[in-house]
């Protein structure tokens, strides 16, 4: 796993991080980073942990900085994992070089992977993240998974029994990316998902049907958007963003461009899923969050359009950032942040800190 900073907010200045896999690519230390990023940890695989990835970050009310993220025995997505956390006390800068465990896979756990980390309005920290299990014997998936939220009052040094956000009684398999849940003003809380498999259907599906979990009343409860959303071009790992305007706006990796879909009820019912401007070389996802000092969006991608995104190998590269002042519709200040040319570059992080902008993701060598 990679940390960047980027320091300026025309593109904020950014701190990365990677979270890597062994390799003998990662003899060599990564190419391709830009004047106005700088490399502030690698958190590179050890023996008996051969992939980190899919992490986020939370600012602590003592100002320090909590990451949680993904750390694998093996390198695939479905190797077995749990939650481990590092700690900065400088915004970003440095960082604790331990793993603490956070939440351990018990018995039944094959995985615990994907962590979004998210400040509520009452001041509680949350904590969701995807927790997959052998299938009952009439799935036909190789994995079943739960999407669950804990909750901290101590800032992370404990946390409650987890809360089920998708019934017990609707078994299935659904994707929840990284630094994905988000808290509207209202106080509502939107957990977008990827159902690529339910029991019943009569198997997995790679183009999956988008949907969003709300809760009105902390985490307690929660009910399913009453969209649910499919596309004929590949649909996959949604994000969610909260307008200027009210509106939500959904974006999906897709093939060749990001697919878009938005809401005017805060979530429960949304548009056809329609292609974005925003093109990409390979499926992969985009994060976009809002700058808190500018009101501007940033977004992080693999941008398509870029001459980088036509050389071989062909992969989750270049690693671009831009601004759109005006909600999405426009983008501008275009630059990239990451080129190596072993770089896949995704599963990114976003945390605001003073005057740059700090992202964890993976990046060298290639996905892991």
């Amino acid at each position: 796993m990679f940390f960047s900073k980027l320091t300026s907010f025309a593109v904020p200045a950014i701190l990365t991080g990677l979270l890597t896999c062994t390799t003998g690519l990662a003899e060599r230390p990564p190419t391709g980073v830009p004047e106005g990023v700088e490399k502030v940890l690698r958190i590179e695989p050890r023996s008996g942990n051969g992939r980190n990835s899919e992490g986020d970050f939370v600012r602590l009310k003592d100002g320090r900085l909590l990451l949680v993220y993904t750390k694998f025995i093996g390198t695939g997505d479905h190797a077995p994992a749990e939650l481990v956390s590092r700690v900065s006390e400088d915004g970003g800068v440095t960082w604790t070089s331990d793993d603490e465990a956070v939440i351990e896979r018990g018995e039944e756990d094959t995985n615990l992977m994907s962590v979004s980390l998210l400040r509520f309005q009452d001041g509680r920290i949350g904590l969701f993240y995807i927790r997959k299990y052998d299938p009952t014997p009439e799935a036909k998936h190789l994995f079943l998974d739960d999407i669950l939220m804990r909750t901290s009052l101590d800032e992370g040094v404990s946390w409650s029994e987890p809360t089920r956000i998708v019934p017990k009684d609707t078994p299935s398999y659904s994707v929840l990316n990284n630094d994905r849940v988000i808290q509207l003003r209202s106080g509502r809380l939107v957990v977008p998902l990827a159902v690529h498999y339910r029991v019943g259907w009569p198997g997995y599906r790679k183009s999956a049907e988008m949907v969003c979990y709300l809760s009105d009343d902390g985490g307690t409860t929660w009910q399913r958007s009453t969209s649910a959303l499919s596309s004929k071009s590949l649909a996959q790992e949604p994000g969610v963003l909260e307008l200027s305007d009210g509106r939500l706006m959904m974006f999906c990796r897709s093939g060749k461009f990001q697919l878009l879909s938005y809401s005017d009820d805060q979530g429960d019912t949304w548009s056809d899923l329609t292609p974005s401007t925003f093109t990409q070389p390979t499926v992969s996802p985009a994060s976009i969050e809002r700058i808190p000092s500018t009101g501007d969006l940033l977004m992080l991608w693999n941008n398509g359009d870029d001459e980088l995104a036509m050389k071989k190998p062909v992969g989750r590269r270049p690693f671009t950032a831009a601004i759109s002042k005006d909600d999405g519709q426009t983008w501008q200040n275009i630059h990239n942040v990451g080129t190596d040319p072993e770089g896949w570059y995704c599963y990114t992080a976003i945390e605001f800190v003073d005057e740059h902008v700090l992202l964890a993701h993976c990046e060298y060598p290639r996905l892991n």
